[in-house]
């Protein structure tokens, strides 16, 4: 006779397995497709970086480079360049110097914002922090907190985090669960599990889904998140798009909706990593879904749309890094859903990140080897 935990694993899979096939986005759909040609060559620009974790060009198109140990790097016609005054980090597990933009309007004012672990407060242990610096020459300087997460936890997991701007002047960030995921996603008085949105000078802005609510958060914009590494501006529609890691399983690319509950852990496309059960759900009503979700997991790392007319059909579709597989997605679009995927830069290594830089074309930031970028064949 079957043990009764066996019984309620295979139901759980048989349930997640139909409800998968009826949703219009399931991954089983949509077949990850291997081009036969690339119609690229894959050149290093940065060599020898520990882990590349953020990326952003200044106006004269060198690089500024977050290392996730705490380090800041400015890369100019072939030089690194260490800055100094970087903030202090908590660099504890996925913990450390995380993501870095400029400003929209850098040229005018100057902000480079960061988002990274910090241990500010009285607890043990840290949470994830949106600063903003200005550079002068090779220093940091006129550092401010924005937003400090939470309490502190010792764990060293689930910091999220990314940053993207608006076109209205808001700044998001996300900021994982911090692996409390059955006390932080769904309570909206406390931090983690959640994308944010701030005026650019750290501010709420008044128009936020739960401004002036009592026992609120005022700077959440949405919430049931599991731990986001991927924030980016649509280029045509200006919406948000974000994705997430799921657990075993389930990592999603979610459309940001203002006020919106992404279900996590209420409702999942994915089991624990030991294999059991997390909930037997997959929808519930008042939780929105993902618009794709992949199972088995590709650990999804840095999120972009391609922006340039550089790569014959490729403008507007989304680039997604794998750190799992080794390689990025470009995931084609149709609206907001998703229609086709394709495999690039294959067996590049574990993908940080990718961005579109001024040039028009794609930089990949690889974990243990650098950045490189792909160049069009002529």
């Amino acid at each position: 006779m079957k043990h009764p935990l066996f019984s309620k694993v295979l139901l759980t899979i048989l349930l997640s397995s139909l409800l998968a096939c009826q949703h219009p986005n399931a991954q089983d759909d949509i077949p990850l497709v291997i081009p036969n040609d690339r119609p690229y060559t894959i050149e290093t620009v940065v060599p020898e970086l520990q882990n590349p974790w953020g990326m952003d060009w200044l106006p004269d198109q060198s690089l500024l480079i977050t290392e996730k140990e705490g380090r800041l790097i400015h890369f100019k016609d072939g030089v690194k360049t260490e800055i100094t005054n970087p903030p202090e980090v908590f660099n504890w597990g996925q913990g450390g110097l995380l993501d870095i933009a400029l400003h929209p309007n850098y040229a005018e004012n100057g902000w480079i914002y960061m988002t990274l672990s910090a241990s500010d407060g009285p607890e043990e242990g840290g949470n994830t922090k949106l600063l903003r610096a200005q550079l002068k020459g090779d220093e940091l300087v006129a550092m401010e907190t924005l937003y400090m997460a939470s309490p502190n936890y010792p764990d060293g997991a689930h910091f999220g985090s990314r940053i993207a701007f608006d076109r209205a002047g808001h700044v998001f960030f996300s900021v994982g669960d911090r692996y409390h995921r059955d006390e932080l996603p769904q309570d909206l008085s406390k931090d983690g599990g959640k994308i944010y949105r701030l005026n650019d000078d750290g501010s709420t802005p008044t128009d936020n889904p739960f401004y002036g609510q009592e026992d609120r958060k005022q700077a959440i914009y949405s919430y049931g998140h599991r731990n986001p590494q991927g924030l980016a501006m649509h280029p045509e529609t200006g919406v948000i798009w974000e994705h997430e890691h799921g657990p075993k399983g389930g990592d999603e690319i979610n459309v940001i909706q203002a006020g919106a509950n992404y279900g996590w852990p209420i409702i999942t496309y994915g089991i624990n990593y030991s294999g059991s059960p997390i909930t037997d759900k997959t929808t519930e009503q008042g939780m929105t879904q993902p618009q794709y979700y992949w199972v088995p997991s590709i650990a999804p790392c840095g999120m972009a749309f391609v922006t340039s007319d550089r790569y014959p059909g490729w403008k507007n579709q989304l680039l997604i890094g794998s750190l799992k597989f080794a390689y990025v997605e470009l995931v084609r679009l149709k609206g907001t859903t998703v229609i086709g995927r394709e495999k690039i830069a294959e067996n590049i290594g574990r993908v940080r990140n990718v961005k579109v830089g001024p040039d028009g074309l794609i930089y990949i930031a690889l974990e243990g080897e650098g950045i490189v970028k792909l160049v069009p064949r002529s």
